[in-house]
């Protein structure tokens, strides 16, 4: 399990069987002391998430298993919503305590 910062919603009319339903987020990963890690990605919510919420995530297969219909193409799944993440004397989880994306950098092309 990985954490990220929830940064965006993703609109798909047309899904794929089995992933009707399910909510698309953009999701930050974050190293170990919060700061953003990697490429921004899509992740199937399997849990209710919005834009910056601190939500816990997995990727490959066990993506695919979280979902309510298993074995769907989907490469990420947020599995949950972490309310407090303390990381040497610092929640990562409250406002403020945790890097956080100003919102024209979700939203710049790249």
């Amino acid at each position: 399990m990985y954490l990220a910062r929830v940064i965006g919603r993703m609109v798909a009319t047309q899904r794929y069987p089995g992933l009707e339903g399910v909510a698309l987020q953009l999701i930050q990963p974050l190293d170990e002391s919060g700061a953003p890690m990697g490429d921004a990605l899509v992740a199937a919510a399997t849990v209710s998430t919005g834009p910056g919420d601190l939500v816990h995530w997995v990727d490959g297969r066990e993506a695919a298993l979280a979902c309510p219909e298993t074995y769907v193409p989907v490469d990420a799944a947020i599995l949950g919503f972490v309310e407090q993440a303390d990381v040497l004397g610092r929640d990562l989880a409250a406002p403020g305590n945790a890097w956080e994306q100003p919102r024209s950098a979700a939203t710049e092309p790249h």
